[in-house]
């Protein structure tokens, strides 16, 4: 005999199921609206969650854990409308004074760049004509109690300014008779040598420079004297597999009393002592990553491919901990205009009235170039 319910019954079964699935998507939505003080606000999403496909009532985001980021549109159309025009030929990076909070880049055709602390705003920095050559590589420093930025211009220079803009040292190719490492002397003395200059870092009275566009492959060093930079006589690296040598150093980068490169084409990123030794190479980088660049932020490190791996829309920025990788963040997924290949991403917080911190990515293109800003949810 079949039993049969009546429709009462199932009435109050359905009323029952629907109440509880509504209870439970409250809970979930006040769980990850929850902030802690002073940290960094994020929603707390699951790790093997998917980024939030494009639909009218959710935003797209992209990345896994505690760092899944979505477009800040408000803040990339800061860029000045003077300098959209020259956007399509980004090729740089960025860099920061800790204490300000100030945000430097530079754009080619347009010039070296201030972003104020909380990325709304922007202003030129200095009259000099160089500063309109590419900046491919820059770093914020304090040396004798002065604050510097130092620029790598590929193929050209590496100059050396005071933060009003002021030009102090332009450092050009060195001639094969600077430094204690006869690789690199043996290579700049050859009519074919050039100065293929990508980074810059300061770590301890040094300007590290990375020399990844050429046959050479070094790193080189900057020193100064009486107020002037000059080349130092610290040089290490070469073309090839061996440790501490490299397949286009790229970016260069100062942390903890070490020095890291984005050993390009070889997918790698390679920490160093400050004097050369080899230390290791960071594990749980993906195969095919042309790591371009590295920076630290939060007791992390942020370091992108310089173009998508595979199916990815975009060049994939990673976040790692120094063991292993926490989060891939595809910029590609979350509707970009034409932002495909990455330079570098630069991880910077901005500080609320009430003590919020929230950390965003600024994001640096390549090939058709662009600039975006990545917002952590």
């Amino acid at each position: 005999m079949t039993k049969r319910i009546s429709v009462s019954s199932l009435t109050i079964l359905l009323l029952s199921t629907l109440s509880c699935s509504l209870f439970a998507q409250t809970t979930d939505h006040d769980h990850a609206q929850h902030t802690h003080g002073n940290e960094i606000a994020h929603n707390h999403q699951h790790p093997t969650t998917p980024e939030t496909k494009n639909t009218d009532q959710a935003k797209l985001v992209t990345g896994q854990g505690d760092f899944v980021f979505s477009w800040d549109k408000e803040l990339t159309a800061a860029l000045p409308k003077e300098a959209i025009e020259f956007e399509p030929d980004m090729h740089g990076g960025f860099n920061e004074d800790p204490e300000t909070g100030i945000v430097y880049t530079g754009i080619p055709g347009y010039g070296l760049c201030t972003i104020s602390p909380d990325l709304t705003e922007w202003k030129l920095l200095g009259k000099d004509e160089r500063l309109k050559d590419n900046i491919h590589g820059i770093t914020f420093f304090i040396h004798k109690k002065v604050k510097y930025l130092a620029v790598a211009q590929e193929h050209k220079r590496v100059l050396v300014l005071t933060l009003d803009g002021k030009i102090v040292s332009e450092i050009v190719k060195p001639t094969g008779d600077e430094f204690k490492f006869e690789a690199a002397n043996a290579y700049y003395l050859t009519e074919k040598s050039n100065f293929g200059v990508t980074d810059v870092a300061y770590l301890d009275g040094t300007i590290y420079v990375a020399h990844g566009y050429s046959k050479g492959d070094f790193i080189l060093t900057i020193k100064e004297k009486g107020g002037t930079w000059s080349w130092g006589s610290l040089a290490w690296g070469g073309k090839g597999h061996e440790p501490g040598q490299f397949h286009t150093a790229h970016g260069v980068y100062a942390h903890e009393d070490h020095i890291l490169v984005s050993n390009r084409a070889a997918g790698e990123l390679v920490k160093f002592t400050k004097k050369g030794e080899f230390v290791e190479s960071f594990e749980d980088i993906p195969v095919g990553s042309l790591v371009c660049n590295v920076s630290y932020k939060e007791e992390h490190y942020f370091l992108n491919a310089l173009k998508a791996i595979g199916k990815q829309k975009s060049a994939p920025i990673y976040v790692h901990d120094g063991k292993m990788l926490k989060s891939t963040i595809i910029a590609g997924d979350l509707g970009i205009p034409v932002l495909t290949n990455i330079h570098q991403a630069w991880p910077h917080i901005v500080t609320a009235e009430d003590g919020t911190k929230q950390l965003y990515l600024l994001v640096h293109g390549w090939n058709i170039g662009k600039f975006a800003v990545l917002k952590m949810e």
